[in-house]
């Protein structure tokens, strides 16, 4: 997949580093974005005790969602070793799951959110915010320019959502590949889940009519160690 999708890039001029409403930013193949002179890293879709709220639910999944969902957090904030967090929403699956978490994986959030300035943004999963965990709570949140919020919003500008859990989808000579990605345009970057969370509703799905300029929409699609930008028109229709 890889060498196919690089072979695509090469057919195309070469593009500036990647920047949104004016910052740089890196994305990331876990699915954060890190706005390198905001030392801001971001983070969507996290939907920790996923497993455990369906348990509850009397559908039993593998429960190790949590702890993968940690470590791969753990790493990305090792890795750019942000001044702050914001976390898009969707932080837990359900209302409970803040509450209802082991002690070992809460002490190890706290952890986290303890060694910067950390950003809760509610979802329509968890509307109620997180339960004894530090860090700010807001139902949307602005910083330098930038608007942060779960779901996005019509007519907004200069703003980071998730909640579509967006992906893209490229044919090649035969085979078609499927990945989730970042979106960007010149107004809006939506971000995929991050980590375990995976999956979600293609970039041609109805749901994001009306979000994009697709004229200038990107598609920044997650490969297992890089992310490869693509216009949305190389993308299968």
């Amino acid at each position: 997949m890889s060498l196919e999708i690089l072979s695509f890039q090469k057919e195309h001029a070469a593009r500036p580093a990647d920047r949104f409403a004016g910052h740089a930013v890196i994305f990331d193949c876990s699915g954060a974005a890190f706005f390198r002179d905001l030392s801001l890293l971001v983070v969507s879709d996290l939907h920790l005790e996923r497993g455990a709220a369906h348990a509850r639910r009397g559908f039993f999944v593998p429960p190790y969602d949590t702890g993968r969902t940690l470590e791969a957090l753990s790493a990305v904030i090792a890795r750019y070793r942000p001044a702050r967090i914001v976390s898009l929403g969707d932080n837990f699956h359900d209302r409970v799951g803040a509450r209802e978490m082991t002690d070992e994986h809460r002490e190890r959030l706290s952890g986290f959110a303890e060694g910067c300035d950390w950003v809760w943004i509610n979802g329509n999963h968890d509307p109620d915010g997180v339960a004894g965990l530090p860090g700010a709570v807001f139902d949307q949140w602005s910083f330098e320019g930038l608007t942060f919020r779960h779901e996005p919003a019509a007519a907004e500008k200069a703003e980071i959502c998730g909640h579509l859990h967006p992906s893209a989808t490229l044919n090649r000579p035969g085979k078609s590949v499927r990945r989730p990605c970042f979106a960007a345009d010149e107004n809006r970057l939506m971000l995929p889940a991050f980590a375990t969370t995976r999956g979600g509703l293609d970039l041609r799905h109805t749901a994001f009519s009306g979000l994009f300029d697709r004229n200038t929409l990107i598609a920044h699609m997650l490969g297992p160690d890089r992310v490869y930008a693509l216009p949305f028109a190389a993308l299968a229709g």
